[in-house]
């Protein structure tokens, strides 16, 4: 990618140097559940055969955890945070454009909020397991770093487009709130919650479509080349369902997906980037 360091975002809240206490875990209410998260769920799933997606609704529990901050390893992340800036900023520039243009609804900022291990949020307790997510209840993004090398370390998609295509997609769920998707959808599982997980699924891969959207638009800026591209699919297909649970367990069970196969979500991705329209992101209709 062709970007330039310096500065942090206004719309970045750096928590990273908050200290120990306890935080909700359970009660994720709006969360959209990151890789991490997933890949535990499934696996407790499994074992005990009980659906611990829908545990996520029950009563939170306080958990202690005790935290210590590491000044030398915050140093080291700067480079990081400034990229997460650049991101966040270029995504957020290109939805106030395009919501207008394309949908009539005006578009207003996500924050950003950068952890270390958990952070309370308003859906509840957050912890880096989590993975990245989007709380629609206060309209933040939440991440810890660390999940940008276990992307790479763990899941194999390097780069940093693929690590733009995380932040994109996570702002695709404030999109989706925006323009009211993500309160419908909300109210379709309540109704049918023996559906829910088909739901969550095109609720993941329009998000998927809608990072491809701003791709688009940096591809037609000169920002990113084949090769972002390129890590953004495999960025897309390293967190597809399949390739998640076939790492976690060695088995795949399609009933159980919340995201979307590899497949899928590279098609969505591909959808967005190759059209940057929202109209061409109804994963409700088709899929």
């Amino acid at each position: 990618m062709r970007w330039t360091p310096g500065g942090v975002s206004d719309d970045v809240e750096d928590r990273r140097d908050e200290g120990g206490g306890g935080f909700n875990f359970g009660g994720f209410g709006g969360i959209h559940l990151g890789v991490g998260g997933t890949v535990l769920l499934i696996i407790l799933s499994l074992i005990f055969k009980t659906n611990f997606f829908a545990m996520l609704s029950t009563s939170p529990a306080q958990v202690q955890h005790v935290r210590t901050s590491n000044p030398a390893e915050k140093a080291t992340e700067d480079r990081e945070v400034q990229f997460v800036s650049f991101v966040l900023d270029d995504v957020q520039h290109t939805w106030e454009s395009l919501l207008p243009q394309q949908a009539n609804v005006p578009y207003r900022h996500a924050k950003l909020v950068l952890f270390r291990d958990y952070t309370d949020s308003g859906c509840g307790g957050a912890q880096s397991a989590t993975g990245p997510f989007y709380c629609p209840a206060d309209e933040k993004v939440y991440i810890d770093l660390e999940f940008f090398r276990e992307l790479q370390d763990r899941f194999g998609a390097p780069g940093e487009f693929a690590q733009a295509y995380v932040i994109a997609h996570e702002v695709g769920h404030h999109v989706q709130k925006l323009l009211g998707t993500e309160q419908k959808t909300r109210a379709l599982e309540q109704r049918n919650p023996g559906g829910a997980n088909a739901v969550s699924v095109n609720v993941e891969l329009q998000a998927d479509c809608y990072a491809g959207i701003w791709g688009n638009s940096t591809e037609q800026r000169n920002i990113i080349d084949n090769t972002d591209v390129r890590q953004g699919l495999a960025a897309a297909a390293a967190v597809g369902d399949d390739r998640l649970q076939r790492m976690a367990t060695g088995h795949v069970s399609p009933e159980s997906f919340t995201h979307g196969s590899s497949a899928d979500r590279m098609r969505w991705f591909q959808r967005g980037l190759s059209s940057g329209q929202i109209a061409a992101c109804n994963t409700f209709a088709e899929r």
